[in-house]
């Protein structure tokens, strides 16, 4: 098991709630203790100068006075934890929670086995994760670990805004965080302090059994999850009021035919549910829960909504060979993760008639094997730059209205940015007579042009002036090319009067 923890800190939006107070002033919340008034959470400034949970507010006060304090609102956070892990449920990994195992709804931990490449790989989808909760302005700290326990005791402790731990790892990387990672009540802490054990390393060095006398089985139970010798599972959370379905067995099941005919039994149940409500699914996840705490889980996704059992079972299965069923499968779940209502279609009434062609199970088919983003269409944009005039769609996506531009056409294939090539072109308006484009030499036998494309002035400034003169180029060969000379041969202020391969005709 992959696990993925974010300790997260809003401290751009406290900020603006503030004032837009200096990006360097330490911001703590405050929250009570029995009688006492301490503070619950600092960000990475007031850390800096010693502020820490725990510490009594009117200390705090005193030995930092540019300390600024806010009331926590545990409760207020848990909400919009529980919202973002939603939101982390539909576009990462099928199993999210939000993490209060530090005593604070203060983090989201999830599983991301089998799910990184989907998003470019484990350094692609943190890097993604991050950039997309700072423009949200949250400030996060990413890791993945093997556990739960280490994951959330490196994001916490360790150095580094994004960790990735590799595959039996964890000693090392724990070895010498302070034991506060270890998720431990603050008696059994002070207590390790007091006999003079500071660091994880240490203490799993010691005798377990003087341990445990001592503190109680707590200790164990931290460490052993931090290293991976007993699971933690991760209870995920779930869109308020999903449709889903569920079987316990009374015997754990392994076989990949076992697991088949299974499914082929709680897709029509859960269909079933789907049309009471006329929705249709665009997210299914399956979860097997296995014997040994740990959950195996198989995600698809739908072009449309839908509910045809025979199709959902056909997508299920093709992933079945994905599972570790390790010692056996205890409890297998379906959970609608995300339903949409179902469009009415009206079958052909007529002999004359034709049916529209539905390859919406094909799409399915093709992107949940590839993935969702690997699969798209090319939709016009409204723009007189050919590199702006396109967007990358679902295959799927309905036609906004936007049409291609009239009059002139576009090549076949627009390459993803323009090409510099070396031409000799007679000025102003007239296409090249040679051009050499990735080292081959190209005689021109006949050309149509010029198009005149003006910049978006718009777009800034520093498109006001600017001019290309798009040229449609046959050469002796018979291969045609879309060429392009940035300015209109007279001015310099239009562009540098270089020309470029924008493209390719069939």
């Amino acid at each position: 098991m992959v696990s993925l923890y974010l300790p997260l800190w809003p401290t751009e939006r406290i900020r603006k709630k503030l004032g837009n107070v200096a990006p360097e002033t330490p911001l703590a919340l405050a929250g009570r203790e029995g009688s006492r008034r301490v503070v619950m959470s600092a960000d990475l400034a007031a850390r800096k100068i010693g502020v820490t949970p725990g510490i009594p507010v009117a200390k705090a006060q005193a030995l930092y006075p540019d300390l600024t304090i806010m009331d926590a609102d545990p409760e207020g956070d848990r909400a919009g934890l529980e919202a973002l892990a939603l939101w982390f449920q539909r576009r990462i990994a099928p199993i999210v929670a939000v993490d209060i195992s530090g005593g604070l709804p203060d983090g989201i931990v999830m599983d991301t086995t089998g799910t990184d490449h989907l998003h470019g790989g484990e350094p692609a989808m943190l890097e993604t994760v991050v950039r997309r909760l700072a423009d949200s302005g949250f400030t996060a700290k990413v890791t993945i670990a093997g556990t739960w326990g280490a994951a959330h005791a490196l994001a916490r402790y360790g150095r580094g805004r994004i960790v990735i731990v590799p595959d039996g790892g964890n000693p090392d990387a724990l070895s010498g965080l302070p034991i506060e990672a270890l998720r431990l009540p603050a008696a059994v802490i002070e207590g390790l302090r007091t006999l003079g054990i500071s660091r994880i390393g240490k203490l799993a060095a010691m005798p377990r059994a003087p341990l445990t006398l001592r503190f109680g089985p707590e200790l164990e139970r931290r460490l052993d999850q931090a290293y991976g010798r007993i699971a933690e599972p991760i209870l995920a959370v779930r869109p308020v009021d999903p449709v889903s379905v569920a079987r316990n067995f009374a015997e754990p099941i392994g076989a990949a035919e076992t697991i088949a005919r299974y499914i082929g039994k709680l897709v029509p149940v859960l269909c079933e549910g789907l049309d009471a409500r006329g929705d249709g699914i665009r997210l299914l996840d399956l979860l097997l829960h296995r014997v040994d705490s740990q959950t195996q889980t198989i995600r698809i996704a739908t072009a449309r909504p839908a509910r045809d059992a025979k199709h959902l079972t056909r997508l299920l299965c093709e992933k079945i060979e994905t599972i570790d069923p390790g010692y056996g499968i205890e409890r297998m779940e379906l959970v609608a993760v995300l339903a949409e209502p179902m469009e009415v279609r009206q079958r052909v009434s007529s002999l004359i008639e034709e049916e529209e062609a539905d390859i919406s199970g094909l799409i399915d088919t093709l992107a949940n094997r590839v993935g969702g983003e690997s699969l798209y269409r090319f939709a016009p944009v409204e723009s007189d730059i050919p590199e702006r005039s396109v967007c990358r769609v679902p295959a799927l996506a309905p036609d906004d209205g936007t049409t291609w531009p009239a009059g002139w056409p576009r090549p076949t294939r627009l390459l993803p940015r323009p090409e510099p090539v070396q031409a000799m072109a007679e000025l102003p308006d007239q296409p090249p007579i040679f051009f050499i484009w990735r080292g081959i030499r190209h005689r021109v036998r006949c050309a149509d042009g010029p198009e005149r494309v003006f910049g978006e002035w718009w777009q800034g400034d520093a498109e006001l002036t600017i001019a290309r003169d798009y040229f449609r180029i046959e050469d002796t060969a018979g291969d045609r090319f879309w060429v392009f000379r940035e300015g209109d041969g007279e001015h310099g202020e239009t562009g540098s009067q270089r020309w470029f391969m924008h493209g390719l005709f069939a």
